[in-house]
């Protein structure tokens, strides 16, 4: 079995969803994948149910519509919207801070559930990922996945482990 054929069983159809999401977001403008499924993008893969997305500001509600129309269903969390298909367990968040939109930009094209999509650069996953892990308004359990990705990131790319706390390369057996 493919890793995109195992998670699709898993997520209950959350494969050929994100394929369609992905879809519509290349067609709407620009956008990236940040956090833990771009995280796997670098690192050994861990398994998640969360795409975490962000899109240009000036696309965001065009893409809404477009979810939407192909039979998402939008739910608005504070901070980021989700977007899920019915009976799925994948779950597509946008954040909407600001301070990720220069991640689009310099984004690169690598495969993701059998796709092609922009994910953001390694080192700007990393800072993203330092933001939300220092947000104390986080469940504890998401500072947690947070602070777990930082430190195998750490472990497989130790020239980064200068852009991390202090608390987390300490962990971290050299």
């Amino acid at each position: 079995m493919t890793a995109e054929e195992i998670y699709e069983s898993v997520t209950n159809g959350g494969s050929s969803n994100f394929a369609q999401a992905a879809a519509i977001l290349d067609l709407s403008g620009s956008w990236c994948l940040i956090g833990g499924l771009a995280v796997n993008c670098y690192v050994e893969p861990v398994y998640t149910i969360d795409a975490d997305v962000v899109v240009a500001t000036e696309n965001l509600s065009r893409v809404r519509a477009e979810l939407i129309a192909a039979g998402f269903r939008l739910e608005e969390f504070a901070p980021s919207p989700n977007a899920s298909k019915p009976g799925s367990k994948l779950q597509i968040q946008f954040t909407q801070d600001a301070r990720y939109q220069d991640f689009i930009d310099r984004a690169e094209r690598r495969e993701v559930l059998g796709n092609f999509i922009p994910v953001a650069r390694l080192e700007d996953i990393v800072q993203g990922k330092v933001w939300a892990w220092k947000d104390s308004e986080r469940r504890p359990t998401k500072r947690k996945k947070d602070e777990l990705d930082l430190m195998r990131i750490a472990e497989a790319f130790p020239n980064l482990r200068p852009k991390l706390p202090r608390e987390i390369t300490d962990q971290i057996q050299t």
